[in-house]
């Protein structure tokens, strides 16, 4: 198969867009206030972006193939097909439903150069397409600005004379043309940002403009960078929200809800009224074999629900939309300077608690807690909820309860996210097997480190009995001490403790104590209890259902 230097070019084009993306992420992210202002409209299309980008390393490595023997065909198709699977979001969907408009109209011109009135058509029909993706088009979004953007293209091609190049040009002088045909577009997106919050009141109130659409105007200048081989053209830095923007109608519904579903005789249109019972914001996209559906709803497990006999539902997302306001509007707010950009890490920790000190003992740059309740039992999409708030593009999940262990592993395998589980059944092991986390290794590679640390580890613990033991050794409210599981030690509590601590001493050169809500005696008494040779770490879990928590290293 003959070179294609368009292909070569294409996947350079997304690198840079996807890097330039990247690095103004958190700008775009503090712009998001529409249609809710959950704060992720950088992550979502970086995501994207970046499935396209996977897709294209995973066509190279097939039967090791480069990029340029790849037919154009199969490119355009399979890219997508990944930005569909890969979106999140409205904004990525809707970016998924640009890229997929431009391969189209790329795809039904075989063999043509891609020059630029192949680039005027390719971005008129990736408008046309956004468009059709949404039921009520807001004016003042991603919309209007590729709208305008293409217009801008077309209207230069009219006016302008082109020099019509053969695919024997010298690929830098085909760069140079088609950056000289992409820069007035870019001038014409910034016009277009600008003007936003005239079209769409939201943006006025919030002193923003649309995060969309600055996004896709950050993407072309990157695209501009790749094709001239220099810096990214400038783009307008924008101000963050104001935190006290108005709310509007999709706040009131909890999670964003996303998944594909693959099957036959999928038709969109079918499907949007019915999820519209559950919530709003409702995106469904793609065609008869795979859809894509986004929806902000309070119940997702019905919205996964309704493709019951349908089809397969995979790559399911799920962002509680409260917390992600929530924390965007106090890191906002605590701004006193420049606005901190939270690192996005390769692997990140998802660690079910219980207690009011559980989740500043888990912290760290790279690690989320979900609270668990009392009994330490999240639903499947409270996990999955927790999964999508990790800072990370893989995750590695402690249950730290033999209850949620089965959940967790359903999350795994729901969630669009790469996810491991260590089935860690106690707290204070999941303290312990968490400190092995290293947040640029693969999360395979974490939960390997981390089971092998869970192999190693002892746990205990005291607890008041629930009710009086059978065998008569023990009555309802006091205490009974474990070990591995084990009963151990019951009675008086001091003496209880002192037996479990002796016993995981053997062998061990730390013992890390999570000192509960109701402890009947406190730190200076446990601290004294603590066996000859082995280094005593005391902690306040606030835990409710445990008098203390004991792990053994």
């Amino acid at each position: 198969m003959s070179a294609d230097p368009s292909l070569i070019r294409f996947g350079a084009v997304v690198d840079g867009a996807l890097a330039h993306l990247e690095s103004r992420r958190q700008e775009v992210n503090d712009l998001n206030v529409f249609p809710v202002a959950d704060g992720d409209t950088g992550d979502n299309m970086v995501l994207t972006l970046r499935a396209v980008r996977e897709e294209l390393d995973e066509l190279a490595r097939e039967g090791d193939r480069s990029l340029d023997e790849v037919g154009r065909d199969e490119i355009v198709d399979r890219v997508a097909r990944a930005a569909l699977l890969g979106a999140r979001g409205n904004s990525g969907v809707i970016l998924s439903q640009l890229i997929r408009g431009a391969a189209e109209e790329l795809i039904s011109r075989p063999g043509e150069l891609i020059d630029p009135v192949l680039i005027a058509a390719a971005m008129a029909r990736a408008a046309d397409r956004a468009y059709g993706s949404v039921r009520a088009p807001a004016e003042g979004t991603i919309l209007t600005v590729m709208r305008e953007m293409a217009t801008r293209v077309a209207t230069e091609l009219a006016h302008r004379e082109y020099r019509s190049l053969g695919p024997e040009a010298a690929p830098e002088v085909q760069n140079a043309l088609i950056a000289d045909v992409l820069e007035p577009a870019l001038a014409a997106g910034e016009a277009s940002v600008r003007r936003g919050p005239e079209l769409l009141p939201v943006l006025r109130d919030a002193g923003v403009v649309d995060a969309g659409g600055h996004a896709v105007v950050i993407l072309f200048a990157g695209m501009v960078a790749a094709l001239r081989g220099t810096e990214p053209p400038p783009v307008e830095r924008y101000a963050a929200a104001r935190v006290t923007h108005p709310e509007h109608e999709s706040s009131s519904f909890r999670y964003c809800t996303n998944f594909a579903v693959t099957g036959s005789e999928l038709y969109a249109a079918e499907w949007v009224p019915r999820l519209e019972t559950l919530g709003d914001s409702v995106l469904v996209v793609g065609d008869e074999a795979t859809l894509k559906v986004h929806v902000h709803t309070d119940d997702p497990a019905a919205a996964t629900g309704l493709f019951a006999g349908a089809g397969d539902v995979s790559h399911l997302d799920v962002a509680d939309m409260t917390l992600q306001v929530d924390a965007r509007t106090h890191r906002l707010a605590a701004a006193a300077g420049p606005v901190v950009v939270p690192a996005t890490h390769r692997c990140g920790t998802l660690a079910v608690v219980s207690g009011e000190g559980m989740p500043r003992l888990f912290e760290g740059p790279a690690v989320r807690v979900l609270d668990g309740g009392a009994t330490l039992n999240p639903s499947t999409y409270e996990l999955l909820a927790g999964i999508h708030d990790v800072p990370a593009e893989e995750v590695v999940v402690l249950p730290n309860s033999p209850n949620v262990v089965m959940s967790a592993e359903r999350a795994a395998e729901l969630s669009d996210k790469t996810v491991e589980v260590v089935p860690t059944r106690t707290q204070q092991a999941g303290l312990a097997v968490s400190l092995r986390l290293d947040p640029d290794a693969r999360a395979a590679d974490n939960a390997a480190a981390m089971a092998a640390e869970l192999e190693r580890m002892r746990t205990g613990g005291v607890a008041p009995a629930a009710r009086d033991d059978a065998d008569g050794r023990f009555a309802a409210g006091e205490a009974v001490g474990y070990v591995d599981e084990v009963l151990v030690a019951w009675g008086d509590p001091e003496r209880t403790l002192g037996t479990v601590l002796d016993r995981l001493a053997e062998g061990a050169e730390l013992l890390t104590v999570l000192e509960g809500a109701n402890a009947p005696f406190d730190g200076p008494r446990v601290e004294a209890l603590a066996p000859d040779g082995v280094e005593l770490e005391l902690e306040r879990g606030g835990q409710v259902a445990w008098w203390w928590l004991v792990a053994a290293e």
